[in-house]
């Protein structure tokens, strides 16, 4: 969807709906809250997101939780949550789809549609613009529409609600600061953040003086995602379509027996659709970078979507992306116009745009998935971690997640790579006894000896105390001085005793060691282990 003549002269235009905020604003219509409601959405402890009244505030992202909540006491806090995002943004596609109909999600909170033969229907870009936000606006969101002739600028576009005049991207774009490269993941890698630093280091600060160096050597000096930036700071079309034509044998089609209307089954088909596609772009050398996934139901209704990405899809992506649109359908209101009529009876997966993989950049590490599908992993690592699990099967690679328990052990789970993600316990639930804060870094599971001033051993009494005061602590051969402890702390059966207390006593304690080592000790069955290491 780039701003390119046809044969006819006609320059297409593509237009950008934007709604700013989408995870606060999700956040806060799962739980209920209003506009005017101050929410935070966190990821990996930093303000990912927030809404309006937020920011009025002074809670700004990148910020911290504890200093978000100091700034506004009333702030709703939500954890980051791609599922949900994507599932709420549904009925958003939906309302612009009933105007446009080819639509294109780069992510949940941002489509883009081509809007030279709309804008005509609607007697302009202008009335057409106003079309959409009315739309967006009947279900309950704010959104900002921004056209140009390429898709990078009416990007940026929209976040300002203007449009850019046919054939004047280069000059809009030429005063726009250089980390306007970044302002958008879903058209850039993680890599970009580099390349945006190193520019401004050299004293590039704008779009246009970056636009203005030669294509050549940005070619020698630079990495290969800087050709494309390059292209984009000048006005130029990004990445082009593979001009080779997409081999029908990549479509991947299912049909359900029996139909499907609930949505884990739905996920699950998905992600077996998911990693048959990627079997076949495997065997093709190819990778995908824009899906189209059609669902069609027993009485022939049909549910598409258009997802557009800057990187690969990789069979996590692909499945996330299927659940996130037939989660938004299946829940749609009953008998609403966003609701199928019955149900699922085929599932479609249509590579639109494939690229040769070699043409793009990866990283080992860096900005891989959200934290609940296990951050952290870069683009490299996670395909040989999918390889493997074609190899070993899918329970052979597991990611951890944030679950349910009293002990540091106990709150983290391990799911395998592509599942959903649901805690085996849960984690916001009330667990007395719980370790407070804050948790070892190391989990460890070695034996240990607690001995007192004579060299005894030290236990944990019925009634939750030290059998004698507690001196030095043997691990292994090894024997450490200590230098403070405190505890223990009973859990479990002990922690909630009856008049007449179980001998059996369970007990955690904390122990620093004369090297400045800090240790979380677990009494269990008349004897120590060491449980954790702090940092």
């Amino acid at each position: 969807m780039n701003g390119v003549e046809s044969n006819g002269g006609e320059r297409f235009r593509v237009m950008a709906v934007w709604c700013p905020d989408w995870p606060a604003v999700a956040a806060a219509s799962a739980v209920g809250l209003t506009a005017v409601d101050p929410i935070a959405v966190l990821h990996a402890g930093k303000v990912q997101a927030c809404s309006r009244a937020a920011r009025a505030a002074g809670i700004r992202r990148g910020m911290r939780k504890r200093q978000a909540q100091s700034l506004c006491p009333d702030v709703v806090v939500a954890d980051a949550d791609p599922a949900r995002d994507g599932r709420l943004f549904d009925p958003v596609v939906t309302a612009v789809t009933q105007v446009v109909p080819l639509t294109e999600v780069l992510r949940p909170g941002l489509l883009v549609v081509t809007a030279d033969r709309a804008a005509r229907y609607f007697g302009g870009e202008d009335a057409l613009a106003e079309q959409i936000v009315d739309a967006v606006a009947a279900t309950g969101v704010t959104a900002s529409v921004g056209t140009a002739d390429e898709l990078f600028t009416a990007v940026l576009a929209a976040r300002s609600g203007q449009t850019v005049p046919a054939g004047t991207d280069a000059a809009y774009l030429a005063t726009r600061p250089i980390s306007d490269l970044t302002v958008e993941a879903a058209l850039s890698v993680p890599e970009r953040a580099d390349l945006v630093d190193l520019l401004w280091r050299l004293g590039i600060r704008t779009l246009g003086a970056f636009a203005e160096l030669s294509a050549a050597d940005v070619a020698s000096r630079f990495t290969a995602d800087a050709i494309g930036a390059h292209r984009l700071a000048a006005g130029l079309p990004g990445r082009r379509p593979s001009r080779a034509p997409i081999p029908v044998a990549l479509e991947v089609e299912h049909t359900c027996d029996p139909p499907i209307d609930r949505i884990d089954a739905a996920a699950f088909l998905g992600r077996r659709l998911a990693d048959d596609l990627h079997r076949r772009l495997t065997a093709a050398s190819l990778a995908c970078t824009r899906l189209t996934v059609h669902a069609i139901t027993e009485r022939g209704q049909r549910h598409s979507r258009t997802w557009r990405c800057a990187e690969p899809l990789t069979p996590e992506a692909t499945a996330a992306r299927v659940r996130w649109q037939l989660e938004g359908w299946l829940t749609g209101t009953a008998g609403g116009a966003g609701a199928p009529d019955s149900p699922i009876a085929r599932l479609l997966l249509e590579p639109v745009e494939v690229v040769d993989p070699g043409t793009l950049q990866y990283t080992f590490v860096g900005a891989g998935l959200p934290a609940a599908v296990g951050d952290g992993l870069g683009d490299r690592a996670r395909r040989a971690l999918v390889r493997v699990q074609g190899l070993l099967g899918g329970e052979s690679v597991r990611v951890p997640i944030r679950s349910g328990g009293r002990g540091p052990a106990e709150q983290v789970a391990l799911v395998a790579l592509g599942d959903e993600l649901v805690a085996p316990r849960d984690p916001d639930a009330a667990w007395p006894d719980r370790l407070a804060r804050p948790s070892p870094a190391l989990l460890s599971h070695t034996d240990a000896e607690v001995l007192d001033a004579q060299g005894r051993l030290v236990a944990v009494t019925p009634r939750g105390a030290f059998t004698a005061e507690p001196t030095d602590v043997r691990i292994g051969r090894s024997l450490h001085r200590l230098r403070w402890w405190a505890g223990p702390w009973p859990f479990g059966s002990a922690a909630s005793r009856s008049s007449a207390p179980s001998p059996a006593v369970s007990a955690r304690a904390q122990v620093l060691l004369e090297d400045s080592r800090a240790l979380l000790l677990c009494y269990r069955e008349q004897s120590w282990t060491v449980e954790g290491v702090y940092e």
